[in-house]
């Protein structure tokens, strides 16, 4: 039977703009797109599907994410829907009053609420247990005095190379660990079942399937910050048919070994051989840390504090690491926030293959020439548009110690696009919101978007470098085109021979004014033809 979807406009992902035409949809694959009256006329017989004046788009593939790391912080303490040290001490002494946990752990604390962005183990120390709470960003972690104790963390404890262990003026560790330090006190946390990963996988894949993401690339899968390796979770639940998104791991790249890692991570993408929705060929390394705990890796010294943060791999290293991996076939998935992360990994591509489609994600400062090299090296910018607007961690702990110089280079999406960079897109979830509607309001208008928890920030609608803005047509492209390209998905696009991965948007967004593009929900997901999500 013939599903036929009608009755509003069809955006493709192959074009500028949507077009009034009707989908024809047999057997899970896109079979025609044009005028409805030609559809009808190709298939008599056949169920409808009533846009009702929405926009169908492609399923959105989500290229950098951590659904199932989002799925069990989701069970445990979550403090990502709140903001303030004292919304935050409720919600954990509330957690404790109902949970008979040995610990308290979870996560989703902002650093802007806290001066300095540093919360103090103090505030958690009303806590009859060890906490271990992980910040918005994961790049550190607030624990309480038990916890550092149960660790042995002292005032002569030395920080690790690829971390930082926050310290009162007395040198007694003060209750916030960042990066590498993290494992230092999250090793020790208690770890989840085989039936915990599973669970949270899938409660994510609903998550994400009621916004329209019917893909994703998972940025790390492996042993980081205190998480376990979730490989055999994606394994299994592919194998078993739980896994219905299509989706790539992304395997970590262990910063404490070299290239004796590779034979591994070779023996690990074979383990996904064959299977229908999950693939591990891609290999995610971390170059740098982020701005707001110094840890971004920048050309010049930070403002006020100094220091020019950490580059995570010796550059020289990490250029025949790279070279080593796309050899092997390898697609290269880095993390960079600071412009010397940045150059780094641009370096580190000299030479490689376009064909193994490298990208860099988050890119938030990027020194101008560097902009041109990412379409010269055949590198795609993997944007996370939800964090260039105007917010407190920006314009409180970012803004001050770039300069106003290096401050204007950051998130540079039409610069990128002017040079001609191929573009995909991602969430980082559960760092900021999955919902790739409120990253496409940002890109196309640098604000905050509505309902978000820094929407009442007194700047917040106040266009974050407004010279940098994208159109809809083209930020919705690299959430569905260019993230599916990056995947090696068949999925993406709305043309016969495809899959039926698509999503019935509540209206146009297209037809909206730019600042009430936010307001756009989804109303349906499919997955070859099959409804996996109706609100």
């Amino acid at each position: 039977m013939h599903t036929l979807f009608r009755g509003g406009r069809v955006f493709t992902a192959t074009g500028s703009s949507p077009t009034d035409d009707a989908v024809l949809v047999r057997d899970g694959v896109i079979v025609a797109v044009g005028p409805e009256s030609d559809l009808v006329r190709q298939a008599p017989a056949h169920e409808t599907v009533d846009l009702d004046g929405g926009l169908l788009i492609p399923g959105v593939t989500d290229a950098h994410i951590h659904p199932v790391q989002a799925g069990l912080e989701h069970a445990k303490c979550d403090l990502s829907e709140i903001y303030g040290l004292e919304a935050y001490t409720a919600a954990i002494a509330a957690y404790a009053d109902r949970c008979d946990k040995e610990w308290i752990d979870g996560g989703g604390w902002d650093m802007a609420a806290f001066p300095g962005g540093l919360p103090h183990r103090s505030q958690l120390d009303f806590l009859d247990r060890p906490a271990y709470l992980i910040q918005r960003d994961h790049h550190a972690a607030w624990v309480n005095t038990r916890a550092l104790e149960l660790a042995g963390i002292t005032r002569d404890t030395p920080d690790p190379a690829d971390g930082r262990i926050e310290r009162d003026a007395d040198g007694t560790p003060s209750g916030v660990l960042h990066e590498g330090a993290m494992d230092l006190v999250g090793l020790l946390t208690p770890r989840p079942t085989a039936d915990d990963l599973d669970a949270a996988l899938l409660t994510a894949q609903r998550h994400l399937f009621s916004l329209g993401i019917t893909g994703w690339q998972d940025a790390i899968v492996g042993s980081y910050a205190g998480s376990d390796d979730q490989l055999p979770t994606y394994l299994s639940a592919a194998k078993a048919g739980r896994l219905k998104a299509r989706v790539v791991g992304a395997l970590w790249w262990d910063r404490a070994q070299g290239a004796e890692q590779i034979e591994s991570l070779i023996e690990r993408r074979a383990m996904a051989d064959g299977l229908d929705r999950f693939s591990a060929g891609a290999v995610k390394i971390m170059q740098d840390g982020i701005a707001e705990n110094f840890t971004a890796a920048v050309i010049e010294p930070y403002c006020r504090c100094g220091g020019t943060g950490l580059s995570y791999i010796d550059p020289t290293a990490l250029r025949g690491y790279v070279a080593e991996l796309d050899r092997h076939g390898f697609q290269v998935h880095f993390h960079a926030i600071g412009e010397r992360a940045v150059r780094e990994a641009l370096d580190s591509f000299e030479g490689t293959s376009p064909a193994n489609r490298h990208h860099i994600a988050h890119l938030q400062i990027i020194e101008p020439s560097d902009v041109p090299r990412f379409a010269a090296l055949g590198v795609t910018a993997n944007l996370q548009p939800l964090w260039a607007t105007h917010h407190a961690q920006m314009d409180e702990l970012t803004l001050p110690f770039l300069g106003e110089e290096r401050s204007a280079w950051q998130y540079p999406f039409a610069s990128l696009l002017s040079h001609g960079t191929r573009l995909c897109a991602g969430s980082d979830w559960p760092v900021s919101s999955a919902d790739p509607i409120q990253g496409m309001h940002v890109a196309v208008n640098r604000t905050e978007p509505g309902g978000s928890v820094h929407a009442d920030y007194p700047t917040a609608q106040t266009p974050f470098l407004p010279g940098e803005r994208i159109d809809l047509a083209t930020v919705m492209t690299a959430y569905t085109a260019g993230s599916a390209w990056i995947n090696r998905s068949p999925a993406g696009t709305i043309e016969p021979g495809r899959p039926a991965d698509l999503v019935v948007l509540d209206r146009d967004p297209f037809a909206l004014p730019a600042p009430e593009i936010w307001t756009t929900q989804v109303r349906l997901t499919f997955v070859d033809g099959e409804p996996v999500y109706q609100r």
